[in-house]
């Protein structure tokens, strides 16, 4: 943690909504923090690939793999704990039926049926990662994502998020199936005891959008007291190809019209002419803050440390 972390004590409830790699960045850089975090992550449950996707389509159950990188990416930083969450993220080669799956997503499904209750078997699984927060679904159910998306040939409807992902064409609207899944209960308790409700980076439309399709979770959002802050991508993905990171905050208003960012970042060097998404920021309501928070490498990822340092002024800010 860089020194200008460390100036300052940052305490509060923190909310982060997502999935996948994006809501692991947000997660290691507010475990990076410090201070006093009391931090919740609610996980999308609609990933239908790979091994997440054998497992909901031979087993019925939740889509785990990305419950089990937010648990990864909270897991404490003593020996044991590390190595447990390494054991969690190993993925099996070779051509058997294990080939491909992660033990971490055998590891909560098997808590997932022992326990008959997701959310026993995450607090199970965090206790074994001695995980510096708790890891929630947003919903107890498993959710598909359908979206219709402008191809050369007009308007196609995709169906599963993976499909959804990789669809060629710009996704025109973004639905879930059911279309009012019952939001998950301790998922709607930590929203309205929240501080912070932190929304990004990630997939646009099968990681972010989704939370504020599920009906229940949306009003708990709108009526939190809780600020609210959006962090944005660093670089295009194939599901959000020619839409501008202020066409990112549109979408977000888009889909829940009530929701007012506090604050939005993005890094000073993936968005190019501030102008925009300042135009897009204000909109809405927040203020625009720019600081250098992806990797040097060049690669299209955020560093957990250089994200940190720049949340720290965001959420130690006062009212």
């Amino acid at each position: 943690m860089s020194e200008r972390a460390n100036q300052q004590a940052i305490s509060g409830r923190v909310v982060a909504f997502g999935g996948g790699h994006g809501l692991a960045a947000s997660l290691r850089a507010l475990r990076a923090v410090g201070g006093d975090l009391d931090i919740t992550a609610v996980v999308t449950v609609a990933d239908d690939g790979g091994s997440s996707g054998r497992l909901r389509a031979d087993r019925g159950a939740l889509p785990p793999g990305d419950l089990r990188q937010a648990l990864a990416a909270l897991a404490g930083a003593d020996e044991l704990s590390t190595r447990t969450a390494q054991l969690f993220q190993h993925r099996f080669n070779g051509d058997d039926p294990l080939s491909g799956h992660a033990v971490g997503n055998l590891v909560l499904c098997g808590l997932m049926e022992l326990y008959g209750d997701p959310v026993a078997a995450l607090d199970h699984a965090a206790r074994m990662v001695r995980a510096g927060g708790r890891v929630l679904p947003m919903s107890r159910i498993p959710i598909e994502i359908e979206a219709e998306v402008l191809q050369a040939g007009g308007v196609v409807t995709v169906r599963g998020q993976h499909a959804v992902a990789v669809a060629p064409g710009r996704v025109e609207t973004v639905r879930l199936t059911p279309a009012e899944p019952p939001a998950c209960a301790e998922a709607l308790a930590a929203v309205r005891a929240a501080d912070w409700l932190v929304f990004g980076p990630g997939s646009w439309y099968t990681s972010v959008i989704p939370h504020l399709l599920v009906p229940e979770l949306a009003e708990a959002v709108v009526a939190s007291p809780a600020r609210r802050l959006v962090t944005l991508n660093l670089a295009h993905e194939n599901e959000t190809v020619g839409l501008s990171l202020a066409g990112h905050l549109a979408a977000l208003a888009r889909y829940l019209p009530k929701l007012r960012p506090d604050v939005v970042l993005a890094d000073i060097r993936a968005v190019g002419d501030p102008q925009p998404v300042q135009r897009a920021a204000e909109s809405l309501g927040a203020r625009l803050v720019l600081a250098p928070v992806a990797v040097r490498d060049g690669t299209p990822r955020h560093d957990p440390v250089a994200l940190a340092a720049a949340l720290v002024p965001v959420l130690g800010a006062a009212r």
